[in-house]
């Protein structure tokens, strides 16, 4: 890892309100994601189940956090597994946590290795009357491979077939949704980073860069300020693929009079930020980009506003639209008439703006969250409405990240420029 470590109270406390929504005499159980192989033997950076993570701590493959609140052994209410270290592990693949190491950043006492779990297990679970197992149901996930939590839900229930078997998804989507002080502190310090990347891309892009060489310049900044890297596949978008919404291929030439899409931004310590911004190729905008870039500007703002304690997102989404329907209508790119015959289901804004606002954001970039649960304090969301004229090669995009709170929604992008003139004049200094 290379960010800086974390006080393990977060994990404590996130495990103390976790263990609150279970029913009595219950065993949870977390499993680390799999190193993802490639092909021959390589191998995937190792990323982290998120789930894991925010009870654990534990940044780490092959490791399982085991939760029995009321086990009659208070050692066995809170144990982590870890993977058993050697100095020949550590010789051929580096240093691993030792168990004094993995109880500091986790604050769990009781630490085993790996090979201990069934034996464990086994004895808790002649204890035990339920089981939570955990599984991804995020609405946009598309798994095709078997995760670890996968293949533990088959062996669980195949060895010990006549327990209750219940879902912890529906615990962490609700809690996941709240961030902690000190959540927010490790998202502020993504958008930080972000910004590093950001402001230093402003003297950089100009006529005949290529789009991989602007992708080069945020991952150097993003690593050397102790991030992993991007937070989510980059978007480095000049000219017409500025309205492919996930353009990823980031190896086109960034011409004169080009729009630049940049949809880009860091992790801190498994922590995501998103952010959008529009830069002019040629370090000022047309005339008419100018004026897309404003009015998109203004439904942002608008759509700021509406990110209070109260709201939902399904709200805010019909919200926006209407707000972005009347900048499309000044523009000239809707007519009164197109509104009159619009199916409700499909409102004629969707031609020019057809994704949502807003969503959730933390440990994953779109985080767990409910989208008819009402805004509460402690809530990040991004903000992103945008317009795309494909007749035009012209797509405007404008993302920051808004934390709710009882006050009012606090921009944690704020220091990153935005205004069209502020952008013109750092990348013409």
């Amino acid at each position: 890892m290379k960010y800086s470590a974390i006080d393990s109270k977060l994990f404590i406390e996130n495990r103390k309100r976790y263990i609150k929504k279970l029913k009595a005499c219950s065993v949870s159980v977390f499993n680390s994601n799999d190193i993802m192989p490639t092909s021959a033997d390589g191998s995937m950076t190792f990323v982290q189940n998120t789930d894991m993570f925010y009870l654990s701590g534990i940044d780490q493959e092959e490791s399982i956090l085991l939760l029995f609140p009321d086990a009659k052994n208070p050692e066995h209410r809170e144990i982590l597994f870890v993977m058993e270290t050697s100095e020949q592990i550590a010789i051929w693949h580096g240093h691993k946590y030792s168990k004094e190491e993995a109880s500091a950043a986790s604050g769990i006492k009781t630490i085993h290795w790996l090979s201990q779990f069934k034996t464990i297990f086994n004895t808790l679970m002649s204890q035990c009357e339920n089981v939570y197992l955990n599984t991804n149901e995020h609405t946009r996930a598309v798994v095709e491979v078997q995760t670890r939590d996968a293949r533990f839900v088959n062996w669980c229930r195949e060895c010990y077939p006549l327990h209750t078997y219940l879902r912890s998804a529906p615990i962490m989507q609700e809690l996941r949704a709240i961030k902690s002080k000190a959540e927010i502190d490790l998202i502020r310090q993504a958008c930080h980073i972000t910004e590093k990347g950001f402001r230093r891309l402003l003297g950089f892009v100009k006529p005949g860069v290529w789009e991989y060489e602007i992708e080069a310049e945020l991952i150097h900044e993003f690593v050397r300020n102790r991030s992993r890297g991007f937070a989510y596949g980059p978007i480095i978008a000049s000219g017409y693929n500025s309205n492919v919404l996930h353009y990823v291929e980031n190896n086109k030439q960034c011409k004169a009079g080009d729009i630049l899409l940049l949809d880009v931004a860091a992790e801190y310590a498994n922590y995501a930020s998103d952010m959008t911004r529009a830069l002019p190729v040629s370090g000022k905008f047309g005339k008419r980009q100018k004026n897309v870039y404003n009015a998109v500007l203004r439904v942002k703002r608008a759509a700021v506003r509406l990110l209070k304690v109260g709201n939902t997102l399904d709200k805010l989404n019909a919200e926006v639209g209407e707000i972005m329907q009347e900048e499309l209508l000044k523009l000239r790119l809707l007519k009164a008439a197109d509104i009159k015959k619009q199916n409700p289901a499909n409102p004629a804004y969707k031609k020019y703006f057809m994704h949502g606002t807003s969503h959730y954001i933390g440990l994953d970039v779109h985080d767990l969250g409910s989208f008819s649960r009402p805004f509460e304090e402690g809530m990040v969301f991004t903000c992103e409405p945008g317009m795309y004229i494909r007749e035009e090669s012209l797509g405007i995009r404008l993302e920051n990240d808004i934390l709710i709170t009882k006050n009012g929604p606090v921009d944690l992008m704020a220091n990153i420029p935005i205004e069209a003139e502020e952008i013109e004049e750092l990348m013409n200094r």
